[in-house]
C-alpha cells in the first residue's frame, strides 16, 4: 500500500469545478464565529460539490487569512453569498424552491440515518453557531430538522464535523 501522488488524484481545476453540475445542496452558516470553521465549510463544500454557501450574520467572509488557512483555495471554487440575517437567506432560498433543513437537536427532529432525499428536490442545510446552535428565530422557517445521532457524553459535534457527516449522508444518496 502507498499514498497516491498528487498527479494520480485526477483533481479538476477551479474552472472545471465552476462549470461542473453541482449537487442540489446549499450550505447556510448561521452566525458562525470561527473563521477556521468557515474555511472548513468551504473545503467540505468543494469536496461534496455543493451549489454555494450562504454566510449569514456575523459569519466571516472571504478573503480572510484564517478562512483561507483551512479552505485551502476552496473560496475560489465554491460560490458564496453574504446575508445580513439567516432568515433573509432562507426566505430567498424558499422562493428558489429549496427545502430548508436545520441541523439541530429539537423536538421532532429526524435522525439523520432515517432521512431519505426526495429525487428532484433541492436542499438548504442550516448549521448554527458553535456555542448556541441555530438561532431560535430560524427554526420556524425550517421544513424539517435533522439530528446527527451521538452516543457519548457531549451531545455535540464541531460544526465542521457536522457539515461533513450530513453532506456525506446526503451526497451518497445522490450518487
Amino acid at each position: 500500500m502507498r499514498k497516491l501522488e498528487m498527479h494520480e488524484l485526477e483533481r479538476i481545476s477551479v474552472e472545471e469545478f465552476k462549470s461542473k453540475e453541482k449537487n442540489p445542496i446549499v450550505l447556510v452558516l448561521d452566525n458562525v464565529r470561527s473563521m477556521n470553521n468557515v474555511g472548513s465549510a468551504f473545503r467540505t463544500g468543494d469536496a461534496f460539490c455543493v451549489e454555494k454557501i450562504c454566510l449569514c450574520g456575523i459569519t466571516g467572509k472571504p478573503p480572510h487569512r484564517d478562512i483561507n488557512k483551512t479552505a485551502l483555495g476552496a473560496t475560489d471554487s465554491v460560490d458564496w453569498e453574504h446575508f445580513e440575517t439567516t432568515v433573509g437567506a432562507l426566505e430567498k432560498l424558499k422562493k428558489e424552491g429549496y427545502k430548508i433543513a436545520v441541523i439541530e437537536q429539537v423536538e421532532g427532529a429526524v435522525s439523520l440515518e432515517n432521512f431519505q432525499l426526495e429525487t428532484g428536490d433541492k436542499y438548504a442545510l442550516v448549521f448554527g453557531n458553535e456555542a448556541f446552535g441555530v438561532e431560535d428565530e430560524v427554526l420556524p422557517h425550517a421544513d424539517f430538522c435533522l439530528e446527527i445521532p451521538q452516543f457519548g457524553t457531549k451531545h455535540s459535534l464541531n460544526i465542521s464535523v457536522s457539515i461533513g457527516v450530513v453532506l456525506w449522508h446526503m451526497v451518497r444518496q445522490i450518487l
